[in-house]
């Protein structure tokens, strides 16, 4: 499974997160309103502090460039189906046009 390869050791299998290193996905109010930021740091990582749930996170997510568009799509599936608001099913087509205007 790609979530449990390149992205469950730090936000952990079950989705919580690493204390007040790496942000929780479930139930993330960041998540869930930053779509296609989320996307973007797949691929290309994100530097800066964010604020999940009301708290302060500040370390670098690095990006996982070699992932395609099709690997980010399944990804943000899973973590969406599984710990966002409702199920969803993202496209391949969706991840290709948000990740041509991010800013890398």
């Amino acid at each position: 499974m790609l979530y449990a390869k390149h992205c469950s050791n730090c936000h952990r299998p079950s989705g919580k997160g690493l204390g007040r290193v790496y942000p929780p996905l479930v139930q993330s109010d960041y998540m869930l309103a930053h779509f296609e930021d989320v996307i973007c740091s797949m691929k290309y990582g994100k530097q800066g502090e964010i604020i999940v749930n009301g708290k302060s996170f500040n370390k670098a997510m690095p990006g996982i460039p070699s992932l395609t568009e099709l690997e980010i799509a399944e990804i943000a599936t899973y973590i969406y189906t599984n710990w966002g608001d409702t199920q969803r099913l993202v496209e391949t087509s969706e991840v290709g046009k948000i990740l041509e205007k991010c800013n890398q």
